[in-house]
This record gives C-alpha cells, sequence and structure tokens, in this order.
C-alpha cells in the first residue's frame, strides 16, 4: 500500500507546486505547457545594487514627476501658443518615463513609496506655475531642468568612477536624458522665462524643492 501511496503523493505535489521561470520562459496560468518570454533582466554579477538602486528608484520618480508637471501645465496652457511647445517637451518626458519603467524591471528595483505624493504635487506644481502665465510655466521649466541636469550629471559622475564599461547602458540612456532635459531648460530661457516677476525667487524654492524630493526618493 505504501508503495501506490508515494506515486500519489508526489503526483499531488507535482501539480500544486508553481511552475517556476527558466532563462527566458515563464509559464502562462491555466496554459499547461505553453511559454511565454520574462521580461528582459540585468545579470546582477558585479553590480554595486545600492548605488544601481538609488540611481534609478529616483530617475523614475523623477521623470514621473516631470511628465505630472507638465500634465499640470497643459491643462492651463494647452490651448495657449506654448501648449505645443509644452506637449513636445511631455512628449519627451514619456519617453523618458517608459525607458525608466523598463529599467526598473530590468534591474529589479522597487519604485518609491512617495510616488502617489509626487502625482499630487506634480501636478499642482504645473498648474499653478501655468496659472503665472507662460512666462510662469516656463520659469518653472528652467528651475525643474536645470535641478534635473545636474543631478543627472552627478549620476554620471558616479557610474564612471564605479565601472564606465560596466554600466555603459544605464550611462548612455542618462547621457541621452540630460542632454533633453538640457534642451527643455533652454527652450524655457527662449520663450522668456526669466521675465518672470520674481523669477529668482520663484526658481530658488522649486529647485529647493527639487532637491528635497531627490534626497527622499533616493532613499525611501
Amino acid at each position: 500500500m505504501a508503495a501506490a501511496v508515494v506515486p500519489a503523493l508526489r503526483c499531488s505535489l507535482l501539480q500544486r507546486r508553481p511552475l517556476r521561470c527558466g532563462p527566458g520562459v515563464r509559464a502562462v496560468p491555466g496554459a499547461g505547457a505553453a511559454l511565454r518570454p520574462c521580461s528582459s533582466r540585468v545579470a546582477q554579477d558585479g553590480i554595486n545594487q545600492p548605488v544601481i538602486d538609488r540611481i534609478i528608484r529616483v530617475d523614475h520618480a523623477g521623470e514621473y514627476g516631470a511628465n505630472r508637471i507638465y500634465a499640470g501645465q497643459m491643462a492651463v496652457l494647452g490651448r495657449s501658443s506654448v501648449g505645443p511647445v509644452i506637449q513636445q517637451m511631455w512628449n519627451q518626458e514619456k519617453k523618458h518615463l517608459k525607458k525608466f519603467n523598463e529599467l526598473m524591471v530590468a534591474y529589479r528595483v522597487r519604485p518609491t513609496v512617495l510616488l502617489p505624493f509626487w502625482n499630487v504635487a506634480g501636478f499642482v506644481l504645473g498648474a499653478g506655475s501655468a496659472l503665472l502665465g507662460k512666462k510662469g510655466a516656463m520659469a518653472c521649466t528652467v528651475a525643474v531642468e536645470e535641478s534635473i541636469s545636474e543631478h543627472y550629471n552627478n549620476q554620471i559622475r558616479t557610474l564612471i568612477e564605479e565601472d564606465p564599461e560596466k554600466y555603459k547602458e544605464l550611462l548612455q540612456v542618462i547621457k541621452q536624458f540630460r542632454d533633453e532635459e538640457q534642451e527643455h531648460h533652454d527652450i524655457g530661457l527662449e520663450h522668456d522665462a526669466e521675465a518672470t516677476p520674481a523669477y529668482s525667487v520663484l526658481k530658488t524654492a522649486i529647485q529647493l524643492g527639487c532637491k528635497a524630493a531627490i534626497f527622499l526618493s533616493e532613499r525611501i
């Protein structure tokens, strides 16, 4: 009788055990032996994971916040003469966010727990600056993009010090996005950002907020 129970028990366990994902494949629930590709993952060997976690988490949060800022600006100025300019910059930010969503999966990084807050705060900042007029919206763009460009430069230096060859792909992404953020900064200046009333005060306040957001999003 024991000989009959063992195969039956083994069969029961096999049926209950979830299929594990091997390299490049994942079992589809309820599809028998059908398989589909797993998400692309980066090999973790030799990766300074704490550094990569901080970089990708905060950059994802930053691009998420930037998207919300432009969404707020478009809600107010979308039909104005500057609407197409804001939309063009927003389209680039959407691509940035999409890429960092992919990198979070590839490097197995969790997002910051503050995303719900940045969701609201970003939109309020964008809409609030747009309510000051076109120049106010551009002043916000200059302040935010200047902070992001500087932040990206710091990350580039960090990755180069770590190992530029090992982090080649990530460096390429950050350098490209840094250049595009700098273009947004320059567009803001071209559209009279500095003519905004109390420009220096507004810029300083926004950049202080950006620094606080960077500090928090790297850590939690």
